[in-house]
C-alpha cells in the first residue's frame, strides 16, 4: 500500500529523485497529484509563435510526434479527421520531431508546406522539436516523467507516438506508433 506524498515533500525530493537511475526512478510509486500541470508548458507553433499550452484548457489533447517522411506519415489523415470530428471533440497537436531515422528533415517551413499541400490539414502544429534524449523538449519531458504527470514514463518509441490528455491536463494514455488514431482506446 502506497500513501500519498505531501506536496512540499515531492518538492524537497524530486531533485533527488531526478538523478537516481532509472531502473530505481521507475520503479517509484505513481504519484496521483503531479507536480507540474502541463498546461505550465510554452511551445512555439510553426509559425514561430510562442504560446502556452493553457489556451487548450478544458479541451482533450491528442498530442502526436510527427514525421513527413514515415511509414506513418498516412496518419495525417486520420489525425484530421478526429480533429474535425466536432462530437468527439479532440484537438489534435502536432509536434513535427526528427528523432527517429531522420524522417523529418526539413524546416518548418517545408514542413508546414508539406502538409499543407499533400494533407491539407487545419489541427494546430508546432515547430520541430527534440522528443527523446539530450535536449528533449519540456512537454516531452512532462509526458514521460511520471513526477511531472503523475504515472507515465513511458516515452517516446517513435514519430507518430500519441499522448491523450484529458479536459482538465491530466494524462490518461500513451499509444505507440503503430495504434490507430480511430482505434477504440482513443476515441472510445
Amino acid at each position: 500500500m502506497s500513501l500519498p506524498i505531501p506536496e512540499f515533500l515531492k518538492d524537497l525530493f524530486y531533485p533527488i529523485l531526478k538523478k537516481m537511475s532509472k531502473k530505481v526512478y521507475l520503479s517509484a510509486p505513481a504519484i496521483n497529484n503531479p507536480l507540474t500541470s502541463i498546461y505550465d508548458i510554452k511551445v512555439n507553433t510553426i509559425d514561430g509563435k510562442e504560446t502556452n499550452l493553457s489556451i487548450y484548457k478544458g479541451k482533450k489533447l491528442l498530442i502526436v510526434n510527427s514525421a513527413s517522411e514515415c511509414g506513418y506519415t498516412h496518419q495525417y489523415v486520420q489525425l484530421q479527421e478526429l480533429f474535425m470530428d466536432k462530437e468527439k471533440g479532440f484537438v489534435v497537436l502536432g509536434f513535427p520531431s526528427n528523432d527517429f531515422g531522420g524522417q523529418e528533415p526539413g524546416s518548418e517551413e517545408e514542413i508546414l508546406a508539406f502538409c499543407d499541400s499533400k494533407y491539407h490539414f487545419t489541427f494546430p502544429m508546432f515547430s520541430k522539436i527534440t522528443v527523446k534524449g539530450d535536449g528533449m523538449h519540456p512537454l516531452y519531458h512532462w509526458l514521460s516523467d511520471p513526477l511531472q504527470n503523475g504515472w507515465n514514463s513511458q516515452a517516446t518509441t517513435w514519430n507518430f507516438c500519441k499522448y491523450l490528455v484529458d479536459e482538465n491536463g491530466k494524462l490518461l494514455k500513451f499509444f505507440s506508433a503503430a495504434v490507430d488514431p480511430f482505434d477504440e482506446e482513443i476515441v472510445g
